[in-house]
């Protein structure tokens, strides 16, 4: 099997824009793989979040970790735990957002959504929707504080990030 056939197409722009980036802006070659400033941030993959940025951090200072709704689910307190013991992680922010689809749609309304722009039945499909995000959120943070292979020294605050304001409050 040759190489080029198994290779994806329509992704030239992108390439041609990470050749740029690798040229004029790429400034991490060579970090640690260390979280400088001791933060994760666990939020959603809405493309109106920069989590970095938006707590006044750079490339390099934080562990980022993203899904639908910003939920501290099993992948999440595997990728803290190992934030935590290996790449010096002291502080988590735990960070979903207003006018999020995972916390303003039910799982019905969801598996009928996808179900129509795949052609096919989505019903099997779970997306794990939030019907309160203050629950959720003070659920997510006591998952993580009360994780046996947390320790108590490290912080864990629950945010909620406004996506129409820029603004994060801190709830828990």
């Amino acid at each position: 099997m040759n190489e080029t056939s198994t290779k994806a197409t329509g992704f030239d722009d992108l390439i041609a824009a990470n050749q740029r980036y690798a040229e004029t802006e790429f400034t991490t070659g060579g970090f640690d793989g260390i979280a400088h400033a001791g933060v994760a941030i666990v939020t959603c993959m809405d493309s109106r979040i920069d989590p970095l940025r938006l707590v006044g951090l750079k490339p390099g200072d934080a562990k980022i970790f993203r899904n639908p709704g910003g939920r501290v689910t099993l992948n999440a307190l595997e990728a803290l735990v190992l934030g935590v013991h290996l790449l010096g992680v002291e502080r988590v922010l735990i960070v979903p957002h207003t006018r999020c689809a995972m916390a303003s749609s039910s799982e019905q309304e969801l598996r009928e959504r996808v179900g129509a722009s795949a052609g096919q039945d989505a019903s099997w499909q779970g997306f794990h929707v939030v019907t309160d995000q203050r629950t959720a959120l003070a659920a997510d943070v006591a998952a993580v504080r009360s994780h046996p292979l947390i320790p108590d020294t490290i912080k864990v605050g629950g945010f909620l990030y406004d996506v129409d304001s820029g603004l994060i409050e801190q709830l828990f």
